[in-house]
């Protein structure tokens, strides 16, 4: 069922506008550093994929921003994660609504996936 038809609903479903409004610059952000990656609303959440490939999503939660990536990308960054202090759970971290968003971190771990999915013919591996 989709809930949402494009980026604005789903934003304008999270009920903070100043989380919303980090979310729209996330997503600014990867688009200007990666504008070969392809926006979409998959499960009624925003996620990037690259030649149909899922690459990395995200969404709102209470108090921070959910992070998700593939098992083999979320293992080798886990250490980095953890040094920055982002809570997380199997595949997914969170940055939290009050803390700093480490672009070098997630430019690696975009640049990661790119690279290590530029054969993968699947959405997921």
């Amino acid at each position: 069922m989709v809930k949402y038809e494009n980026l604005p609903e789903s934003l304008a479903a999270i009920p903070e506008t100043k989380y919303a409004e980090r979310i729209a610059d996330f997503i600014k952000w990867v688009q200007a550093e990666f504008p070969n990656l392809q926006l979409r609303l998959a499960w009624n959440q925003p996620m990037f994929t690259d030649h149909g490939t899922f690459i990395l999503g995200l969404s709102a939660a209470k108090n921070h921003m959910a992070i998700a990536a593939e098992d083999r990308a979320f293992t080798k960054f886990l250490p980095e994660i953890e040094a920055a202090g982002y809570p997380h759970t199997k595949q997914l971290f969170q940055i939290p609504w009050t803390a700093t968003i480490d672009h070098d971190l997630l430019k690696r771990l975009i640049r990661f996936n790119i690279d290590d999915k530029a054969d993968v013919t699947t959405v997921w591996r």
